[in-house]
């Protein structure tokens, strides 16, 4: 079986001709940057499903209270809680557009134009010299 460290990157991985060191870790700053937003729209999707989540599970507390004998508090929790917005105007997956169309879309865009203008099309070139790095030169 070959040794799974001695593969070098592939083609689109490695730096074209002409693209400094500077360039290489200005793009990589971006792509860190880049990936951050993702797990935080993840988080924003959490908070999304998480957030409905909860608004259901209010339906058994209802439920609950009013065969506890509560009623008027099964019926605040319907009136004050249960569909309520969690930002004035805006259900939560309100939230996730806007982050996706003001944001998340627009950074995307901008670190793919500069990856293509800037090396080429080539993603990712700090992570693949930085891997080759610490395998060191004698693996590929």
């Amino acid at each position: 079986m070959a040794d799974q460290h001695d593969d070098g990157p592939d083609r689109a991985h490695r730096r074209p001709p002409g693209v400094s060191d500077a360039t290489v870790e200005a793009l990589g700053a971006l792509s860190k940057a880049l990936e951050t937003t993702e797990r935080a729209r993840g988080h924003l999707y959490s908070f999304h499903q998480l957030t409905g989540t909860a608004d259901f599970q209010l339906d058994e507390a209802v439920d609950l209270l009013r065969r506890a004998g509560h009623a008027e508090w099964a019926d605040k929790v319907r009136a004050e809680i249960v569909g309520r917005n969690v930002v004035p105007g805006h259900w939560t997956f309100q939230i996730v557009e806007a982050y996706d169309e003001t944001y998340h879309r627009p950074f995307t865009l901008l670190a793919r134009e500069a990856v293509d203008r800037l090396a080429g099309g080539r993603d990712h070139l700090y992570e693949a010299e930085l891997k080759q790095r610490r395998r060191g030169t004698d693996r590929g």
